[in-house]
């Protein structure tokens, strides 16, 4: 994963992100205070062209902290956990 992750750094595989609606924005929207609203954020993710992107690329290297591509970590751990099962479930049958 962190291969996949400087590899993508080196190419133009970043380039979404000069398309991004967040480009500009005020980072803590993105990066909450712990009980902060995401609403701002999220909304502004909604109307991004690149929101699957993004969201893929906080999935693919376990972003850790805020919002990216419209949901929060805890949104990205459960897709990832999914992620996992179904190919598991696939090498099994």
């Amino acid at each position: 994963m962190i291969q996949e992750l400087l590899e993508a750094m080196q190419s133009d595989a970043l380039a979404w992100q000069d398309g991004a609606n967040c480009a500009g924005a005020d980072p803590d929207l993105f990066f909450p205070e712990r009980g902060a609203s995401t609403r701002t954020a999220k909304s502004i993710c909604r109307e991004c062209s690149v929101q699957t992107q993004c969201l893929e690329f906080a999935i693919v290297s376990s972003e850790k902290f805020g919002i990216w591509g419209g949901m929060s970590e805890r949104e990205r751990r459960k897709i990832r956990r999914e992620r996992t099962i179904a190919a598991q479930r696939r090498q099994v049958g």
